[in-house]
This record gives structure tokens, C-alpha cells and sequence, in this order.
């Protein structure tokens, strides 16, 4: 019997269609694989086809935008939003409109083509959380902007245009509707409860165990309970935290182990599958606060969004997370802690 579950943070109702349950290899998808063969602007000695770096960690020195990095940061070459000028909101009759001022960085995360996420050593994956950290410390500084949306999108059918692995930024002088929906429940139940609605769901998964993929000292990993796609999961910090940017250095190493393991666990489980995640954290200015807690969303790009989802707002996951935590669960990659 099909199940309608609501998300207990945003209200949104999720159809998890239990008579159309798919084990992982039930899923027709294209498998992403790292070719290597041809020009790639993000790979060591092309720093020059690509715009100057913003950001870079280098173990030996090294002048800016020449090889010897291990990470970079650049302006995207063709941004979303421009970095230069004001907004100048404006009316025009009863609607309003603003030009359309951000930033659109890109964090090119090894130098190395064949590596992935998943296959970079654990500091590695450190230090682009460093970057993340950095790359949002600065650009808050700018007071046009109200929000930072970090995000990755690894393979083709998730909408990365080069295979290179990489992640980008956006910074927005908006906050987005989906993250001022999650802030705005958070604080509706803070108000009503005085919890923090994130740690009360950690408190009962880490409890009841069914939809725990797995935990190390700082971070949780697990399946939600309504999820919107199959074998989507969420990496949340274990005390409570509203900013992911205030993170400690203890903190960002067992960060960085648990991506690691559940981008792991995804290339086993699934063949190595599109995905995207994204880091939903609080805006600005309201940072520190005790009502919403940051976390990272991962969601494998496994079915496609048709019809009923776009006219409806309602997702059909056809794979209970109950199903897909014992799938990851069971692939045996131990979490370093």
C-alpha cells in the first residue's frame, strides 16, 4: 500500500510508492565514468584557460595561477549572477525586480581528472570544506548578499557540464524560497517547543535506528523520513549548529570523513551514480541562532521529476528509506570517526 509521508520540517507532502519498491539495481541510470581523454581547463598546467584563481591552497607556494595546487577557486565563466554594480530594487506597477547581482565561484577540488569525492584522500575532502568555509567568510563580508548556496553536481545527468570533479557557490541578494521555507518551520516549531526540530529528529533516528546509515562522533548520516528521491540522505552535526561556517577544524575532519563514506557507499550500492548534494545553512544575518541547524542533502540522480511533481509540488519515491538504509547500511564502508 502506497504511503503519503509529510516532511516534518517544510510541510511537504512525499508519495512513497511502496507497490512500485525498486531495489538499486531496479534503477535505469547512466553510470558516471571519468574519462580523462581530451582538454580540461581544470586540470593542472591549464590555470591559464581558466578565469584567475580566488582561492588556492598550495602545500610548497607558488605564484598565483600556475600549477603546484591542490585546490582552486575561480569565478565561473559564465556566471548566474554578476559581481559588479547594485541592485537597485525597483517597482514597475505592482511587480518589483532587482538587477541581478551575486557571485558564481567554482571549487575545482583536485587537480588530479581521475579522482571523485569519494576517491579523494580524507584531507583532501578537508580542505574543500576549508574552501567552502573560506569562500563564505569572505563573501559575507558583502553586504548585498543575504544567503550562500554551496552545491555539487557530479555527472552529466546531474548537470555538470565537465566531468572534472568540482563543486560550485552562488551567493544571492535573495534568501531561496526552499531554504526561507526550512528556516521559518525550524522557527515555528523552536517557538512552539522551545527544540530545535533538527535535533529532536536526530535524537529519535539515532534512537529508533531505522533510517541510520551511520554516525561517527560529530555527524550523523541517514535516510530522511519523507525523502523526495530514492536513496536520498542527510549528513547533519550531531550538537546543534546553525551555520555551517562556524564549524571547528575536529569538526571538519569527521565532516569530511562521513562524505567521504556516503559518497563511498553511493558508488557501491548504485555503480558510481549521478548525484547532486547541496549545504543548506542559515542566512545572513541571522547566523547563530537555536532553531535551525545546517546540513548536507545528497540526492542520487535515480528518477526523473515528470508531470504530477512540477504541477503538484508532490514527489513519488518509489523506495522507502527504511528499504534504501539497509542497502547502505549493508555496504560496509567503515565511518572514521
Amino acid at each position: 500500500m502506497p504511503e503519503l509521508r509529510k516532511d516534518p520540517i517544510t510541510g511537504r507532502w512525499v508519495i512513497i510508492a511502496t507497490d512500485r519498491a525498486k531495489r538499486p539495481t531496479d534503477f535505469v541510470r547512466e553510470k558516471v565514468e571519468i574519462h580523462g581523454s581530451g582538454f580540461c581547463p581544470f586540470c593542472a598546467g591549464n590555470e591559464a584557460k581558466t578565469p584567475p584563481e580566488i582561492l588556492a591552497y598550495r602545500k610548497n607556494g607558488g605564484l598565483p595561477n600556475t600549477a603546484g595546487w591542490s585546490l582552486r577557486v575561480v569565478a565561473n565563466k559564465f556566471p548566474a549572477l554578476g559581481i559588479e554594480g547594485t541592485l537597485n530594487r525597483q517597482g514597475e506597477g505592482l511587480y518589483d525586480k532587482m538587477n541581478g547581482i551575486g557571485a558564481h565561484e567554482v571549487i575545482i577540488e583536485t587537480p588530479e581528472h581521475q579522482l571523485t569525492l569519494a576517491t579523494l584522500h580524507p584531507r583532501g575532502v578537508e580542505d574543500v570544506l576549508w574552501a567552502y568555509r573560506d569562500r563564505i567568510l569572505d563573501l559575507k563580508k558583502d553586504r548585498r548578499f543575504k544567503y550562500i548556496l554551496i552545491f555539487k553536481n557530479h555527472g552529466e545527468a546531474a548537470g555538470a557540464s565537465l566531468e572534472h570533479t568540482h563543486s560550485q557557490l552562488i551567493a544571492l541578494p535573495v534568501v531561496p524560497k526552499r531554504v526561507r521555507e526550512e528556516v521559518d518551520s525550524a522557527k515555528e516549531y523552536y517557538n512552539f517547543k522551545e527544540r530545535c526540530i533538527f535535533c529532536d529528529i536526530i535524537r529519535q533516528e539515532v534512537e529508533d535506528g531505522v533510517r541510520l546509515i551511520a554516525e561517527n562522533q560529530g555527524f550523523i548520516a541517514l535516510s530522511p523520513y519523507a525523502p523526495r528521491f530514492p536513496f536520498e540522505m542527510w549528513i547533519i552535526p550531531k550538537t546543534h549548529q546553525s551555520a555551517f561556517e562556524e564549524s571547528q577544524k575536529h569538526e571538519f575532519e569527521q565532516l569530511a570523513a562521513m562524505l567521504k563514506d556516503m559518497l563511498t557507499r553511493l558508488d557501491k550500492v548504485l555503480d558510481s551514480p549521478a548525484y547532486n548534494y547541496v549545504i543548506h545553512t542559515s542566512p545572513f544575518p541571522e547566523v547563530s541562532n537555536d532553531h535551525y541547524h545546517w546540513h548536507l542533502e545528497i540526492m542520487p540522480k535515480l528518477t526523473k521529476v515528470a508531470g504530477f511533481e512540477w504541477g503538484t509540488g508532490f514527489y513519488i519515491n518509489p523506495t522507502p528509506p527504511e528499504e534504501s538504509t539497509k542497502f547502505l547500511r549493508e555496504a560496509l564502508v567503515p565511518a572514521t570517526t
